[in-house]
């Protein structure tokens, strides 16, 4: 396969409810942007950790997305974060997911997510499932 499946340039109202904004989609890559207003503020002025693994999630859900063929869907079965620094309130989140594995039944994808300083801020890895529409 060498052209991306052309669902993964749709995204999910989710993704639009949040802000999130595509900014590259390819076989292997795919990067993402999101500003963290004030509704995905935890209380303490930095971004909510839940909508870090949201923006992950939808990263990786695009990048499967990508790579499936016709008649086939994906869901998340495992993900893991890791939080090493804050993002504020008025920066933007950037995530960069990678493939780590594109197999025929799975695939594991790593989700690096920085604020505009480049900092890390979180590192998620999870597997996504392909699974075969019912007919």
């Amino acid at each position: 396969m060498t052209d991306i499946n052309e669902t993964a340039n749709i995204q999910p109202a989710f993704a639009q409810f949040l802000g999130i904004k595509m900014t590259h989609i390819s076989l292997e890559r795919v990067t993402a942007e999101l500003f963290v207003k004030d509704e995905l503020n935890n209380r303490f002025g930095i971004m909510h950790g839940g909508a870090i693994m949201a923006l992950a999630d939808n990263v990786g859900g695009t990048a499967t997305t990508a790579n499936l063929k016709e008649g086939q869907t994906t869901t998340t079965i495992e993900s893991k974060t890791n939080f090493f620094a804050a993002i504020p309130i008025g920066d933007t989140a950037k995530a960069e997911c990678i493939a780590l594995h594109r197999g025929r039944t799975t695939m594991v994808w790593q989700t690096r997510i920085t604020r505009n300083d480049g900092r890390l801020c979180a590192m998620v890895t999870q597997t996504q499932m392909v699974l075969e529409r019912k007919k």
